[in-house]
């Protein structure tokens, strides 16, 4: 039998994890068996997720008119239904709040809960999917951070550059790190974004390609001292089209 000592290693261990899950899982969508699925986790994983915290999603045609989209919430995910075939779909995940207590264990609750705070944040998730060559972009207004193309990815081939710039509170952000291929190597920055919120990313797949990006903003929340945000743009290489 463990001993308390044991156990409550076991648990700050799991409620540190929790946390760093919070803020260091990204989000991304792809076509599986015919279904467009939403995928939660850090590099290759695929984690089980409560499909009530996808709090929106969005598609479009190729000329940018809006197509309704329905969510199934699964039991440990989140499937995307458009009412038809989308050139753009977009997703929206609240991570809810994370309070860091006196000892140092992460708390899935706002500070005000937490007496003695250390630390806190709310974080949110985003993902942008092109899925047809030349679409037009439609508004990504309700997306507060995003990594937006200044080209058609789809017509970038791999070893190409594709320029982007991202977008916070819809304002171009300098100094944001890019993650190139955020599936193979999610840790590894290959750009950082100009005073006009650009820059450029080498294509890496033969498929499907998950550039990401992530941010954290100063907060006027009493919950959350900063508001930690996530973003892909997600994208089949030409190459792989056909």
């Amino acid at each position: 039998m463990k001993d308390n000592k044991t156990i409550t290693l076991a648990l700050a261990l799991v409620l540190g994890l929790s946390a760093a899950s919070a803020g260091a899982h990204g989000l991304w969508t792809e076509e599986r068996r015919g279904n467009i699925e939403v995928i939660y986790g850090h590099g290759a994983e695929d984690d089980a997720f409560e499909a009530a915290k996808v709090s929106g999603a969005w598609a479009s045609d190729a000329r940018g008119a809006m197509i309704p989209v329905t969510i199934e919430r699964l039991e440990d995910h989140a499937r995307l239904k458009p009412l038809s075939k989308p050139a753009v779909l977009s997703v929206a995940l609240d991570n809810g709040y994370w309070t860091q207590d006196p000892e140092k264990k992460w708390l899935n609750v706002g500070e005000t809960k937490v007496p003695g705070a250390l630390d806190s944040g709310r974080y949110y998730k985003y993902s942008v999917a092109i899925l047809q060559q030349g679409a037009k972009l439609p508004a990504l207004d309700k997306l507060n951070l995003a990594i937006v193309p200044q080209q058609d990815p789809l017509a970038v081939d791999v070893g190409q550059a594709l320029e982007v710039q991202v977008l916070v509170d819809g304002k171009p952000a300098a100094g944001i790190e890019l993650i190139g291929d955020y599936v193979n190597h999610p840790d590894r920055v290959v750009a950082t974004t100009d005073a006009q919120g650009k820059a450029r990313v080498t294509v890496r797949n033969h498929g499907l390609n998950v550039i990401a990006a992530s941010t954290t903003v100063d907060s006027d929340d009493p919950d959350a001292r900063v508001r930690g945000m996530f973003a892909s743009l997600t994208f089949v290489s030409e190459s792989h089209q056909h």
